[in-house]
């Protein structure tokens, strides 16, 4: 069984999820999709706690779509098990953002990590190649800078 360590000055978010019956093939198990479904739970949940929502984000005057994902599967979840999403921001030093993610089941084994990477677009779709301020104000006032 590997353990939920992260790092203590690490900026996570926990949040558990109820496996629902749509996520399920007709053998019960979770078809492998829905993980990058969890992935959204979990970065939403860490921005509504940490103050850097997708609407946060979008009042901002920008989007930040998913560059990159990965995924990697250990263990298979089936319907109705509740999971822990653990996700966790990575600090770059780059106008982007990084999560991990470790989704545990209910006896606290590691089923799934993963990472996702997003850039930051303006309204017009264009690429920023700096912090937008906002976010580094974020990140300043999170002790991130």
């Amino acid at each position: 069984m590997k353990e939920r360590n992260t790092p203590s000055d690490a900026i996570v978010n926990r949040q558990t999820v109820r496996v629902r019956f749509n996520e399920c093939d007709p053998l019960g198990i979770v078809w492998h999709g829905h993980y990058i479904v969890y992935f959204e739970d979990g970065r939403e949940a860490f921005g509504r706690e940490h103050g850097i929502s997708y609407l946060d984000v979008q009042h901002n005057g920008f989007a930040t779509p998913i560059v990159r994902t990965v995924c990697e599967h250990f263990l298979p979840l089936k319907y109705g098990e509740i999971i822990t999403v653990e996700t966790t921001f990575v600090n770059l030093p780059t106008a982007k953002m990084m999560f991990r993610y470790r989704i545990f089941n209910e006896e606290n084994k590691l089923v799934c990590s993963g990472e996702t990477v997003q850039v930051f677009i303006d309204i017009n779709g264009n690429l920023q190649l700096y912090n937008p301020s906002f976010y580094q104000e974020w990140k300043d006032k999170m002790g991130l800078s």
